[in-house]
């Protein structure tokens, strides 16, 4: 009887350890499948960067510039080189060639003129024509202008001026199949006409079918405004992001990235470009430790 009972009190522990250990599995495999999940998936989000941050890289080697761009897990690229017809100088073909040969899509371009006199209309009309068959004949997805000269800002029919100019740009885009959109800065935010910025008359007077903003997040919070707010009034005009810190994402401590992040459903934006003007290291490295830092960024859903 003994015997038997010590058996019985045997099989009943061993049960006991067995229900344990398979308690203990089941519990702890999701974890190690989540956080793989997640190593995963930050590693492949679709970031791109605006080559105007490694300029003067892309003035002496083109080609092993975008090698480094694409070497760092960058997906896209943005230029900032176009003129007469070619992209830093080379073919759009073979410069798109380029880009997909490191691994990276040539998705969107910043280039553009200031608004004509009257008398200069035609000359500039043609001068878009031929930038965007050659962006055209690359496959880009949009081209955006980062500029506007005085005439934007010192008069409500100055901004007047340059919505009709980007509505009549924008219609020769579309026609193309590519969009155009605005790249701001700070000034748009802190000059006014009629109490109103610059940035809202542009938002007002231009046709959301012709004419989209690639919203410079660092731009905004510099101006003194809220990117949210605009969300809510204007939702759905800026299908761009731009992500950029006073140096390298993160560096500031400054920056608050994840509203614009969360409310990008609302923004309309599809895709998010990373620029660096300023930096601690030389510009390369300072790109790469940029695109790092939004890898460990739970917000960031560019897929």
């Amino acid at each position: 009887m003994i015997s038997k009972k010590i058996s019985l009190n045997l099989l009943v522990i061993a049960a006991f350890v067995f229900a344990i250990q398979g308690f203990t599995a089941c519990n702890s495999t999701p974890k190690k499948a989540t956080e793989e999940t997640k190593v995963e998936k930050s590693a492949e989000i679709f970031i791109g960067l605006q080559l105007w941050s490694v300029k003067d890289d892309m003035n002496k080697d083109v080609a092993g510039t975008l090698a480094a761009v694409g070497e760092m897990g960058y997906k896209f690229v943005e230029t900032a080189g176009y003129g007469d017809g070619k992209i830093y100088g080379l073919d759009p073909l073979e410069f798109k060639s380029l880009c997909e040969k490191n691994g990276l899509k040539f998705l969107g371009a910043h280039t553009g003129q200031a608004v004509p006199a009257k008398e200069n209309w035609d000359e500039t009309m043609a001068w878009w024509d031929t930038c965007i068959a050659a962006h055209k004949a690359a496959g880009v997805k949009w081209i955006v202008q980062p500029f506007m000269d005085k005439v934007g800002y010192e008069s409500l029919e100055g901004i007047k001026r340059y919505s009709e100019y980007f509505n009549a740009v924008g219609e020769k885009c579309n026609a193309a199949g590519i969009r155009f959109g605005y790249h701001n800065h700070d000034a748009e935010f802190t000059t006014e006409f009629d109490g109103k910025p610059v940035y809202d008359w542009m938002l007002e007077l231009t046709d959301p079918e012709k004419v989209m903003f690639q919203l410079d997040l660092y731009w905004i919070d510099h101006g003194g405004k809220v990117a949210t707010d605009y969300f809510a009034k204007y939702p759905g005009r800026f299908e761009l992001y731009h992500i950029k810190d006073e140096k390298e994402l993160g560096e500031s401590g400054k920056m608050d990235f994840k509203p614009a992040f969360e409310q990008r459903a609302k923004s309309g934006a599809e895709y998010g470009i990373v620029e660096v003007e300023r930096y601690n290291f030389e510009p390369i490295e300072s790109c790469k430790k940029s695109l790092e830092y939004l890898k460990t960024q739970d917000y960031v859903d560019f897929y």
